[in-house]
Formats: structure tokens, C-alpha cells, sequence
């Protein structure tokens, strides 16, 4: 005896789904567009759902609740639902052409050294790349590169393949870049601002970047000639900020924040790091730096506050060892507070207009 099922259309399907809403951008799939090729069988229900932000780590979890919400609607059809990311270019400052084979480039800034920016950038790329993204990582610190260190490739030099571009160092499966790799690390830059600016922008643009969904660019800590140029001249999607909640901090962070709204560039968001301590003996919790800086900044200026992290022995151990918490320890509470921050500045960045310019024909004058 063959079993009967309810008809089922497209149209329901989609209606069912306009109910479900993606933890990660708080909007149901339907609005993001990303329910894709609906196949409705006589005895399956197969579909696509396609995210604008990389989601390895959630993917089974996205999968089942889209099971558990088309159970229903779907009768007695098998479901065979598909996650996967889909992750384009989006708009950059007016007049800053985007980089060859970068979709998006997202800086990573302080008003102030100390807050921990470079270990937040380090495992911000280490996240993104967890989560299924391709990745590279800018040390754009000339006066005092870490990432090598950081990313335990401080003995390794890039090759150049022509004599002219370079090729960036693979470490933990992100691409990384830095002065740090061309220079002896005892010699001190002793450069003037148009030098380093200089010499920032041929490796930022004559790195030989591999197909990339996201660039990091770690940014020197401050709110000088050589930050603000670096803002008009790299092609930036959008910028998270580094803080403690320490007040000194958070009036070095505002100023950060004020100069990428004069040059064009949205912040995604803001990061707190030290937002407390927790005892390693005891479990005691301790606001050390103080507490609510972060989240008041945010709520000043009407910008996320992406995250907050502990001061902790391990982030500190980590970085030193050349395997930051995320790729160290993966499954830790710390890393998987990195990968909320990667998801949620990755959701930011997919809330941006994308970029169309590579779509427009180019208009070519010839005269006959």
C-alpha cells in the first residue's frame, strides 16, 4: 500500500521559514534570502540554506533546528537541508579600489597599546578561519611587529616568486604577512611616518594574497598621521575596536573610534578584553580594570559590543607559544568566546552593501 503525502509547495516551505530566525543575524531565513534551491520530492524535501558569514562550528546546529521546523510541513518526506556560506565584497570608503583577491578587509584597532589588540586580531583571524573562511593576516605594525611571533612563524621568511611580489607565510592555516618577516628582529625601525605608510602599503599591496574572504589588518596602537593615512589608503570594509574597560583606556578607544567615522570606515563593533579576572583556584570573579566600559561606550555611540574576554593566563601562554587560545585550545570557553566575536563581526560585515564594481563593463574611448 503506497503512502499518501500532504501537498507541498514551495510556498509553504518558504512560509514555514520565515518563522525560523538565525540566532547569528537575529532575522528569519527568508528576509536574508538565504533559503536557495527548494526540491520537493514525493518522498524528500532537499534545500539550501545559504549564510553570509562563515558557520562551520553552528552548521549541525543550524541543520537541526531547520529539521525540527520544517517536521511538519514537510510530512512524512525525508529532509536533506544543506548549510553552507556564501561570502562577498562589500563597499569600501569612496575612491579606495579594493585589493586583488580580497573581498573584504577588516582592521583591527586601539587608541592605546596594552589592551591586548594584536592577541585580538591573532585569534580573530584564527576564529574566522575555524569557522570555514578563508583568511590572511596583516601585521600592519611596522614599528613593533608580534604576529610572527603570535603565529609561531617568527623563523620562517617569504618567498618571492618574480623578484617583485611576495608570498605570504601559511600558519594555522591563515596567510600571514608582516615586516617582521623581512627585517633582523634585534634592528629597531627607526622610519619617518611617509616611510612606514610606504612600506605598509607594498605589503599590503604586493603580497601575493590567495583568494581571500576576509583580511585582517592588525593596526598600529594610536590615533596619528600614520593611522589616519593607512584609513584613507586601505580599502577597508570596517574596523572593530580593542579596549579594557579601564577609563584611561576607553578615552584612548573613543578617539580611535571618532577618526574611522571621519574617513568613511563603519565600526563592526567593539571588543573588551581584561573585562575581568577569574581565580584560577578559587573561581572568584573579579573586575580588575572595572566594569561597563565597554558596553556604555557602545551604547554612546550606538555600535555592538561584540564581546568580552577575560584576563587569562592561558591567552597570555598561548600567544607566547606561537598557537593562540583558538588554534591551542579550540574547544576552550575562551576560543569559543573568539569564534561568537569572528561570527558576529562577520555577520556585521555581511549587513554592508556589497561592492558591484567588478560587475560594471568598462567604457573604453577609441578613436577611429
Amino acid at each position: 500500500m503506497s503512502t499518501v503525502f500532504p501537498e507541498l509547495t514551495e510556498s509553504t516551505v518558504l512560509a514555514t521559514l520565515s518563522s525560523l530566525i538565525d540566532p547569528d543575524t537575529g532575522k528569519d531565513y527568508v528576509s536574508m534570502k538565504a533559503v536557495r534551491n527548494i526540491r520537493i520530492g514525493a518522498d524528500r524535501l532537499a534545500l539550501e540554506l545559504v549564510l553570509p558569514y562563515p558557520s562551520q562550528s553552528v552548521a549541525p546546529l543550524r541543520r537541526q533546528a531547520a529539521e525540527a521546523h520544517l517536521a511538519n510541513t514537510a510530512g512524512s518526506r525525508a529532509l536533506d537541508i544543506t548549510i553552507r556560506s556564501e561570502i562577498v565584497a562589500h563597499t569600501v570608503q569612496q575612491g579606495v579600489p579594493l585589493l586583488k583577491q580580497v573581498k573584504n578587509v577588516i582592521a583591527v584597532a586601539s587608541g592605546k597599546g596594552g589592551v591586548g589588540k594584536s592577541t585580538t586580531a591573532a585569534n580573530l583571524a584564527l576564529a574566522l578561519a575555524a569557522e570555514g573562511a578563508r583568511v590572511g593576516l596583516l601585521d600592519a605594525d611596522i614599528y613593533g611587529p608580534s604576529q610572527p611571533i603570535m603565529m609561531g612563524c617568527d623563523d620562517m621568511r617569504p618567498e618571492s616568486p618574480d623578484g617583485k611580489s611576495i608570498e605570504p607565510i601559511l600558519s594555522h592555516n591563515v596567510q600571514v604577512m608582516s615586516i617582521g618577516f623581512l627585517i633582523d628582529p634585534e634592528q629597531p625601525m627607526v622610519w619617518r611616518g611617509p616611510m612606514v605608510t610606504q612600506a605598509l602599503m607594498q605589503l599590503l599591496n604586493d603580497t601575493r594574497w590567495d583568494a581571500l574572504d576576509y583580511l585582517v589588518v592588525d593596526l598600529p596602537p594610536g590615533t596619528g598621521d600614520i593611522q589616519l593615512t593607512l584609513s584613507q589608503k586601505v580599502p577597508l570594509t570596517g574596523a572593530v575596536i580593542v579596549t579594557t574597560p579601564q577609563d584611561i583606556a576607553l578615552i584612548d578607544a573613543r578617539k580611535g573610534l571618532k577618526m574611522f567615522e571621519k574617513v568613511g570606515v563603519p565600526i563592526l563593533g567593539i571588543v573588551e578584553n581584561m573585562a575581568m579576572h577569574v581565580c584560577s583556584n578559587c573561581g572568584h570573579i573579579e573586575p580588575i580594570f572595572g566594569e561597563g566600559g565597554g558596553s556604555k561606550m557602545g551604547g554612546d555611540y550606538g555600535i555592538e559590543l561584540l564581546g568580552q574576554l577575560p584576563l587569562d593566563l592561558m591567552i597570555r601562554r598561548d600567544a607566547d607559544s606561537g598557537t593562540p587560545t583558538v588554534a591551542a585550545n579550540p574547544d576552550s570557553p575562551i576560543a569559543e568566546i573568539y569564534k561568537q566575536i569572528a561570527r558576529r563581526v562577520a555577520v556585521k560585515v555581511g549587513e554592508r552593501a556589497q561592492d558591484h564594481s567588478n560587475k560594471f563593463p568598462k567604457i573604453v574611448i577609441q578613436n577611429n
